[in-house]
């Protein structure tokens, strides 16, 4: 089930949101200074449960709606995918849950 999008924002402001906390955590993983992270976009969403669209092989999930956050951060071309929810942090999610189609 692909997440619903319950509205739409830009980057956040400096020092707060999951824009932020992921810009810094993204700078640090990578080494890089925090303004060479480009903000593609930062989504509320609603995951339809409680893998935050990140779900990892052998984990079982709670099967319910997630109100969080999708983030899309870009360094030298490269997309880097942060989910959260409003009880987890952004969290880099390497293999994102492709779309139902």
């Amino acid at each position: 089930m692909t997440p619903s999008t319950s509205s739409s924002s830009g980057p956040a402001s400096p020092g707060g949101g999951p824009a932020a906390q992921a810009t810094a955590d993204l700078a640090k993983r990578l080494g890089v200074d925090a303004a060479a992270v480009k903000v593609v976009s930062s989504t509320e969403v609603t995951w339809p449960d409680g893998s935050l669209g990140c779900p990892e092989p052998g984990m079982m999930y709670t099967q319910m709606l997630v109100p969080g956050n999708r983030t899309i951060l870009e360094v030298g071309g490269k997309q880097y995918a942060y989910h959260s929810s409003a009880s987890r942090a952004p969290f880099l999610c390497e293999h994102p849950k492709p779309p139902a189609r």
